[in-house]
């Protein structure tokens, strides 16, 4: 609780990952993948309560012997490759009255912390913001990016800064990081997305942004996570 305001956390994780298969419950560094998120979020100071979205038995079985409140099964048809990630959570949201705000924890960023996620949800309440949503600094700057024709000729994404020569020098950029995303539950009941133009960022380091999406994402998190102190 936070300002007088309950908070529940949802961490989805279906069973129908591609790019790495079963990942949410693929070991890292000795862990199923869901155990890291549940780990940090089990230690926030504001968190009423977290509970995971599944369809999928195993994960299911899984995240309860990790400690995990599983208290319902996703309906299938919120698990397919073209769900869009908001219906998971308000499904959640519906099956889990008394709340005034849900965060979003995604499993697939292992590398962010307790300290993350509680410093987080103090910047969106002292904004008074109705969503906020985690950010870094992208590792390639679009004002450095390109779009290819036809005839392979490079036309500049953002042509007004495509001859700036010097980093230093082209403005600063954000890039959503996957981690953390909070709204108060009556605003996002209305919008069904954590994005508007009421939506402000929280900047996260980039060492901890890390969005597992592929098998080469899982072996750099396993490698910081085996050689780092990470709970």
């Amino acid at each position: 609780m936070f300002n007088n305001k309950k908070i529940l956390a949802v961490v989805p994780a279906r069973g129908g990952s591609k790019g790495v298969p079963r990942k949410n419950i693929k070991l890292l560094a000795g862990k199923p993948l869901i155990e890291w998120t549940f780990n940090a979020a089990k230690q926030s100071k504001y968190i009423d309560r977290i509970v995971l979205s599944s369809e999928d038995d195993e994960i299911i079985e899984t995240a309860k012997k990790i400690g995990f409140d599983v208290p319902f099964k996703r309906p299938a048809e919120l698990a397919q490759d073209d769900t869009h990630g908001i219906e998971p959570i308000l499904h959640a949201v519906s099956e889990c009255d008394g709340f005034d705000y849900v965060m979003m924890l995604q499993p697939t960023s292992p590398l962010r912390t307790v300290e993350d996620i509680d410093k987080f949800i103090e910047w969106s309440f002292s904004k008074n913001a109705k969503s906020t949503v985690s950010v870094c600094e992208p590792s390639k700057s679009p004002y450095w990016m390109y779009n290819m024709e036809e005839n392979k000729l490079l036309c500049p994404l953002i042509p007004e800064h495509s001859l700036v020569p010097r980093r230093q020098e082209l403005p600063k950029v954000y890039s959503l990081n996957g981690a953390l995303y909070i709204a108060e539950i009556f605003w996002l009941q209305q919008m069904k997305n954590f994005m508007s133009n009421q939506t402000i960022g929280y900047i996260m380091p980039q060492e901890r942004s890390y969005d597992i999406d592929t098998i080469l994402d899982f072996q750099i998190c396993e490698y910081i996570l085996t050689n780092s102190n990470y709970n």
